[in-house]
């Protein structure tokens, strides 16, 4: 294999899944993270092929394989991963095309992409603790891989081929500080019991604070939303459904506070750190990444039992340095050098075990 220069560009494929576009108009993370890396991956001049659903958007080059998967009406459940085979393959035809190749799809990739996995790297954008995801890494020790927190890194298997943890990042001007004058706590996120917005309602309330939410009902379980969200709801625990950025920086730079009782490890959590970039600080229960995002002058890790003292704590923290924990951590250009690091790794196969 030819060794890459430190400073020559690279020829980098990143590969989304077909869920929604890339990036998405409303909920969709890890597209919206695959757009915000190729952009910055852009701006160092590399050359960037997105794969991607269509209607997506990029800089560099755009191969697209129909339509999202959340625009399609009635599919079956096997539709998704038909509709991932079928993208795969188009990355597999042009693969001696790049240097890189980095995938931010399920399982299928690697068998796909089987003989070029030496430079095929895999971002896991959900928990990698449960059986799915081990098997997977026991599976393919051969696969190279990069976490997307210390936290998830620590739950993968001690056969994965781990290259280092890239924390998310977004551009700096998408949110800008707010005042935080709406004096309300803001819960952001599925509505779903993993990310507690029952918890947050009675925590706000236990605090004698308003709280407002926003984000989609989980599909999946939408009788969380029925039965234990919608009859907390009332003057003082308002939902006003999606948001899309514009909608965000209003209704995060209002918030006193951004509350995340969630009770899962959380692999990352972006909507922690846009809170951040608006300079709302976050009081956050100490699972997942969070004690990895949340500095001691940007928020608070806390108890269940102790969340709605720390929400009126966190109101009274300095929206200053919340901001500056973005900025300093959090930005897209931070996320392009750390996966540009791993990429040079990959393209000149330093230090990495060969295939057997």
């Amino acid at each position: 294999m030819a060794i890459t220069s430190s400073r020559s560009a690279l020829k980098v494929a990143l590969v989304s899944p077909l869920i929604q576009r890339t990036p998405p108009p409303l909920s969709g993370g890890t597209e919206r993270v695959v757009h915000d890396l190729g952009e910055a991956l852009v701006r160092k001049r590399h050359k960037v092929t997105l794969f991607a659903a269509e209607g997506s958007e990029t800089s560099g080059d755009l191969i697209t394989a129909g339509p999202p998967v959340a625009e399609v009406e009635d599919h079956p459940p096997g539709y998704p991963a038909a509709r991932e085979a079928q993208l795969l393959d188009l990355v597999r035809q042009q693969a001696e095309r790049f240097d890189v190749i980095h995938c931010h799809t399920e399982f299928m990739h690697a068998p796909v992409l089987a003989e070029h996995r030496s430079k095929t790297l895999t971002t896991v954008h959900w928990r990698t603790d449960e059986m799915d995801r081990q098997h997977f890494f026991r599976a393919f020790p051969d696969l190279p891989a990069a976490s997307i927190s210390l936290a998830q890194a620590r739950s993968l298997p001690p056969e994965a081929l781990h290259l280092g943890t890239v924390h998310h990042g977004m551009p700096k001007d998408r949110y800008e500080p707010g005042s935080g004058g709406g004096g309300y706590v803001a819960f952001l996120g599925r509505l779903t019991d993993q990310k507690g917005p029952d918890r947050a309602i009675l925590a706000a309330r236990r605090a004698g604070l308003p709280i407002r939410l926003a984000g989609d009902i989980d599909v999946g379980n939408p009788r969380y939303f029925e039965e234990k969200v919608k009859p907390l709801l009332g003057p003082d625990a308002v939902y006003v459904g999606p948001l899309n950025d514009h909608a965000k920086q209003q209704f995060l730079g209002n918030a006193a506070v951004f509350a995340m009782p969630i009770d899962w490890p959380e692999p990352f959590g972006l909507v922690v750190i846009e809170a951040l970039a608006c300079g709302t600080p976050v009081v956050a229960t100490p699972f997942g990444a969070m004690e990895e995002l949340i500095g001691p002058d940007s928020g608070i890790i806390s108890s269940e039992s102790d969340f709605a003292k720390s929400l009126k704590e966190a109101a009274s923290l300095d929206r200053n340095a919340a901001r500056k924990r973005f900025e300093e951590h959090f930005t897209d250009d931070r996320m392009a050098e750390g996966y540009e690091a791993i990429y040079r790794r990959l393209a000149s196969g330093e230090g990495l075990p060969r295939r057997p």
